[in-house]
């Protein structure tokens, strides 16, 4: 059959099992938002290119397949650089497909024209241009497969303009055949064999792609074998947090006792993470130049193991088959680390009692009464800020998936991943934890949330600064305020001109009525919550900060 290259190109998309993809329009690719018009993918107009990379990043965390975007040429994929370089970091499946000018005017700078090799080489896992339209199954295909193989992450695939509306008959290609995962008897023999002989292990579970059975398997096998679970930095949800054997994140602004205690370890089993400097606080508690402590290191990526420190034994597999393999296998005698565990549980349950922070909004309340009155299943979003150290410290996960953030630090990110959180999963609770610096970069998509349904409910940290930035500075530089305050428009008022539900909420004990009335408008809602600027972090003041002015 005869079809223009929009056609074949969504054509794919539905054979790949693609329901939905993010988008904001651009002429450069017409003919692919033609191709669109008449398939069964559902097209969530975005506004801003940043927002689109972002959701598809979400909705490849939230699916463990690629999220797809669509964006313009030059800026339109210079703003989809922040999504792919938060897919990058975190190890996320995404496809950008980008418009590209007329392949008979490539390399004369042309209209918008760039050369996104140049441009997303270094964040991209394969970056390709197609260069003719009879290949366009293939190109899909192979940036399927690349997206999800070894350590996922993001594919970016040129699409020149004339190429798109080139009319061409060309066979389809079946979508990609997942792999078959295999874990060996011998590998669990020698994972095992390794743990019985430490005598204080500790096992740390990350990585971008899990499920709701691999949370299960991870506490069987940690309650059969008493033996204590972290997560890395921004994977909360791997485990039950009230699970008596979660002990913990390792994220930035640790628990000291639980940096400690990796530090104490002996023996680390390591499912998943690539242990970059955040879990392993700036490679302090785990020094790649030395080798005094036992690490097992499994990971899907081959080439990740060993890269940054030395394994004394490394497994090449999915880290859901790997926990599903060792949750079967029982211990043939009790282990002896039973203390050790409770000591680190212990540890956890007094650093997650809330400390008492200045102001009539205390976000410590906010955040513990939302961990106890969410329902198991609710999903929870954040960007990059101080504030997102209260709703790491306080809030339990319970189910995966339960917590979307970006490892990369990227401010902006919470409202986007909501929206995606929520058109995936319309039954359940999603809520979007941003403080007022981070909202601000993609509040636009607020709009986005109204047109598609996506009822989100935004709570909104406003403390009037830039606070991480603000308490580096206080720190460094005391009283010499440069760039940090911050202007806030009326936040209910904004949330009522796109028809959403807005209020404000200025004492704590107001909070609860607010929420619910956030949750029974079935609207897009924004909850501001009126903070004191003195409450820099869960247990650090402005004047604490500050210390003697030099």
């Amino acid at each position: 059959m005869l079809r223009h290259g929009g056609r074949v190109l969504t054509d794919q998309l539905e054979l790949q099992g693609v329901r939905r993809v993010f988008s904001v329009p651009g002429e450069s690719f017409l003919a692919a938002l033609d191709g669109l018009h008449d398939s069964g993918i559902e097209n969530v107009v975005c506004r801003h290119e940043g927002g689109a990379a972002m959701m598809a990043d979400a909705h490849g965390k939230l699916t463990g397949t690629p999220g797809v975007a669509f964006v313009t040429r030059g800026p339109g994929a210079s703003n989809a650089a922040a999504g792919i370089h938060i897919a990058c970091q975190d190890s996320t499946p995404v496809i950008l497909f980008v418009g590209q000018v007329e392949r008979g005017h490539r390399d004369r700078e042309a209209f918008q024209e760039l050369d996104y090799r140049a441009v997303f080489g270094s964040m991209a896992k394969w970056v390709g241009e197609i260069d003719t339209a009879e290949r366009l199954p293939e190109y899909v295909s192979r940036a399927f497969h690349i997206a999800q193989s070894g350590r996922p992450g993001p594919v970016v695939l040129s699409l020149p303009e004339d190429m798109l509306s080139q009319e061409v008959t060309v066979p389809d290609l079946p979508g990609r055949a997942p792999p078959v995962e295999m874990v060996s008897d011998a590998a669990i023999d020698a994972i095992l064999a390794r743990l019985v002989r430490a005598a204080r292990p500790l096992v740390i579970v990350g990585g971008s792609i899990w499920s709701r059975n691999a949370a299960h398997d991870v506490a069987r096998f940690a309650e059969a074998w008493n033996l204590p679970v972290a997560v890395s930095f921004r994977r909360q949800d791997r485990m039950d947090n009230r699970h008596p054997n979660y002990i913990g994140d390792l994220g930035v602004g640790m628990n000291p006792s639980l940096a400690a205690r990796m530090s104490e370890a002996d023996c680390l089993l390591v499912i998943g993470s690539r242990l970059g400097d955040v879990p392993t606080g700036g490679y302090t508690l785990l020094d790649p130049a030395r080798a005094d402590k036992t690490l097992i290191h499994v990971h899907r990526d081959p080439d990740t193991l060993g890269e940054v420190h030395r394994p004394d034994l490394s497994i090449t597999a999915t880290p859901t088959e790997m926990v599903a393999r060792l949750a079967r296998r029982l211990p043939p005698s009790p282990r002896g680390w039973s203390g050790w565990t409770r000591a680190a549980r212990a540890d956890y349950e007094a650093w997650t009692i809330p400390m008492q922070t200045p102001g009539d909004v205390k976000l410590e309340e906010v955040v513990v009464w939302l961990s106890t009155t969410l329902p198991d299943t609710a999903i929870v979003t954040n960007g990059a800020g101080n504030y997102a150290a209260w709703v790491h410290r306080y809030f339990r996960a319970r189910s995966y998936p339960g917590q979307l953030a970006p490892t990369s630090g990227s401010m902006g990110y919470g409202l986007p991943a909501a929206i995606a959180a929520k058109l995936e999963h319309p039954e359940r609770t999603v809520v979007c934890f941003a403080g007022d610096g981070c909202f601000q970069m993609t509040l636009n998509e607020f709009s986005t949330a109204r047109q598609h349904g996506a009822a989100v409910i935004v709570i909104l940290c406003n403390n009037g600064h830039y606070g991480t930035i603000r308490m580096h500075q206080e720190k460094t530089y005391p009283g010499r305020v440069s760039g940090t305050a911050m202007f806030n428009p009326d936040y209910a008022a904004f949330a009522a001109a796109y028809g959403g539900h807005g209020e404000r909420v200025t004492r704590s004990d107001a909070f609860p009525a607010a929420f619910r009335r956030a949750e029974a408008s079935g609207l897009p809602a924004i909850i501001e919550l009126a903070l004191d600027p003195e409450a820099l972090s869960p247990a650090l003041t402005m004047s604490a900060a500050r210390g003697p002015r030099r």
